[in-house]
């Protein structure tokens, strides 16, 4: 994410939610069902989905661009990696197997900048693992760009959902979650 944001008052909605029964952890288990041990949560905001996982005893890292949302993450969860970096230059020196970029992460970026930022992630991407992204299909990066972007990458298309409980992806859905795997070497 980029821009001034106050992690704490972005947090405090999910406690809202959470406080008043609504599950605000579709993400996590989404990303659970591949079963990975360790999960890049780019663009990370304050932690949510990595603090989810690593409660399931999954090695998560987060990753984010904006100061207070990291500080907050780092306040809720120390005991997590937590990386100030802007995505499309993020080289972390290692692959995970699972890379997440959940809340509309791709259109949080510059227009024009979002091919860089798939790239930058995508290269964090195991061999046999998956990228997954969820964001809304009604703004300024269509999907058939993020397809280019992901297959520029060497990714190839797994599946595609509409919300993050696998409901089915129409041509008339506003939101995708789309999963890119990328081949074993």
């Amino acid at each position: 994410m980029t821009g001034a944001w106050d992690g704490d008052d972005y947090q405090q909605r999910f406690d809202r939610l959470a406080a008043a029964g609504t599950d605000v952890h579709g993400e996590a288990t989404f990303v659970r069902a591949f079963a990975p041990t360790t999960v890049l949560d780019a663009g990370c905001g304050t932690g949510r989905v990595a603090i989810e996982l690593a409660r399931h005893g999954i090695e998560a890292v987060g990753v984010d661009l904006d100061g207070s949302m990291l500080d907050t993450a780092r306040r809720l969860a120390p005991e997590l990696t937590w990386v100030r970096s802007d995505l499309a230059a993020l080289d972390l020196g290692c692959t995970f197997d699972v890379v997440v970029m959940a809340g509309n992460v791709v259109l949080f970026t510059e227009p024009g900048t979002e091919a860089a930022l798939v790239a930058g992630v995508a290269r964090h991407v195991a061999p046999g693992g998956h990228l997954i992204a969820g964001f809304s299909t009604d703004r300024h990066h269509p999907l058939d760009a993020y397809d280019a972007d992901v297959a520029a990458t060497g990714l190839t298309p797994v599946a595609r959902f509409a919300t993050w409980d696998r409901a089915p992806w129409t041509p008339t859905s506003t939101y995708a979650v789309s999963v890119h795997r990328r081949r074993l070497t």
